[in-house]
């Protein structure tokens, strides 16, 4: 699970990215250098933590999420189009953080020369939207030219034909393509084309020290946070930043509600497996079965399913223990296509 940070330069992605991640990436720009930095996080977790302290495993493992620092995306950029390594980078992403600059610096010029969280809100948006109708004009005339040539699979063309016009009706209207709905068939079709606008978008409004979060209605997620002052309590020794954090009166990183945020983005849920060796948690998507989420496990758990032991979390919280839960019936035995919940804790009967 990989979400790459975009934005207009000086817009802090950097920061944000060293706050996520408790690290010290230089916040400046090398000229001339196009740089990624990639990081993984544990996503915060109370539910880990006491199973852990339930069960009191050798190893506790969070879920995780991989963050990427990409080299800033320029306005107008999709018009003469995006660079093939920028391009590169963003089709493997699975969804993106774009960080909105809110803070005013005079010794950080913004490259449109004043600070205005809206406008770069849409310019943004506009660049992904912009390149995917780009790359769509150009996939529907090569299958033009395919037809007109003959000697390609007919009946493929026109399949493709039918999907590529359906998506330049909606970017030509301003739709971004994670609007649309699709068939299994056609998301194995679109998986290849690394569409932009296919991908889900967090927005974060980077804000200076004391500033409020600017208003303003989105169709995309957002969250404000101000991104130097959580860089700087993410790089303290622990004990440090608590003691930060109870002089300023903060109960929660605004990070940790932005990992979460970001976690949910892309429409996944964890469910747990609990043990002596290891409680861990496991990422699945969202109306998985017993045998899918199986396979995130190990592979030879999916083709060799026989049977999930499933308890809720709650149940298991509530009741104490899993001997406890077993003894008021909340310990379950279930089949492959049994719909895996969020905070299920989950054991894998297997032939294999």
């Amino acid at each position: 699970m990989k979400l790459g940070i975009i934005g207009l330069p000086q817009s802090g992605k950097t920061t944000i990215f060293n706050a996520l991640t408790r690290g010290n990436a230089p916040t400046t720009a090398s000229a001339g250098r196009f740089e990624v930095h990639t990081a993984v996080v544990d996503v915060p977790d109370e539910r880990v933590t006491k199973l852990s302290e339930m069960f009191k495993p050798r190893k506790t493992i969070y879920a995780k999420v991989t963050y990427a620092d990409i080299a800033g995306l320029e306005a107008g950029s999709a018009k003469s189009g995006i660079s093939g390594q920028l391009l590169n980078q963003l089709a493997q992403m699975d969804g993106f953080i774009l960080v909105i600059r809110c803070f005013e610096s005079d010794l950080v010029v913004h490259p449109n020369g004043s600070v205005d969280p809206k406008r770069d809100v849409e310019s943004m948006l506009g660049e992904l939207l912009l390149n995917d109708l780009v790359a769509v004009e150009r996939k529907l005339e090569r299958l033009t030219d395919e037809r007109r040539k003959g000697g390609t699979d007919k009946a493929l063309n026109e399949r493709q034909t039918a999907l590529f016009n359906r998506l330049h009706e909606a970017l030509n209207n301003n739709i971004p393509l994670r609007k649309l709905e699709y068939s299994a068939e056609e998301q194995k079709e679109l998986a290849s084309y690394g569409l932009l606008t296919r991908k889900p978008v967090l927005v974060v409004f980077n804000l200076g020290e004391g500033q409020s979060a600017p208003q303003m209605e989105l169709d995309v997620p957002s969250v404000a946070l101000m991104g130097k002052l959580e860089m700087e309590m993410a790089q303290l020794p622990p004990e440090d930043a608590a003691m930060f954090m109870e002089e300023y009166g903060i109960k929660e990183l605004s990070l940790n509600k932005m990992i979460k945020l970001s976690y949910d983005l892309l429409q996944v849920q964890v469910f747990f497996t609990v043990g002596e060796d290891e409680v861990r948690a496991w990422e699945t998507k969202i109306g998985a079965t017993a045998q899918e989420a199986a396979g995130e496990i190990h592979t030879d758990l999916m083709r060799g399913f026989v049977r999930a032991e499933v308890v809720a979390y709650d149940d298991l919280i509530r009741l104490g223990s899993m001997a406890e839960a077993k003894a008021k019936g909340k310990f379950r035995l279930e089949g492959k296509e049994y719909i895996v919940k969020d905070g299920d804790i989950v054991h894998i009967r297997s032939s294999l």
